[in-house]
């Protein structure tokens, strides 16, 4: 497993942007597919992004598609999540997980490394 440590989090105004970064221990970051997942008070984890070893493929549900960006860093063990035109629906604490797996996926499950999550609130 990998350590993870989300940062970047805050208070934000609708249709502002922020974004989180989240960095890894140990050199073998490039061997993970990296994701984010957010969970609002009352409501389950739900996926957000993913990206693959490479940084080549990324995937998104279709509530952030189009305004929030994954990418990553592999020299610097990073993740980050660059979100735009946010909503007050996209309050929620940011977590940041890792899969030692190919496959870039969107169920909790596939992720085994979980970091502490940074709160995000979109204050309208």
């Amino acid at each position: 497993q990998v350590q993870l440590v989300e940062s970047g989090g805050g208070l934000v105004q609708a249709g502002g942007s922020l974004r989180l970064s989240c960095t890894a221990s140990g050199r073998t970051f490039e061997s993970y597919v990296m994701a984010w997942f957010r969970q609002a008070p009352g409501k389950e984890r739900e996926f957000v992004a993913a990206i693959s070893r490479s940084g080549g493929m990324k995937k998104y549900p279709s509530s952030v598609q189009g305004r929030f960006t994954i990418s990553r860093d592999n020299a610097k063990n990073t993740v980050y999540l660059q979100m735009g035109s946010v909503k007050p629906e996209d309050t929620a604490i940011y977590y940041c997980a890792a899969a030692r797996t190919q496959a870039v996926g969107s169920e909790f499950a596939n992720y085994d490394s979980w970091g502490q999550g940074t709160q995000v609130t979109v204050s309208s």
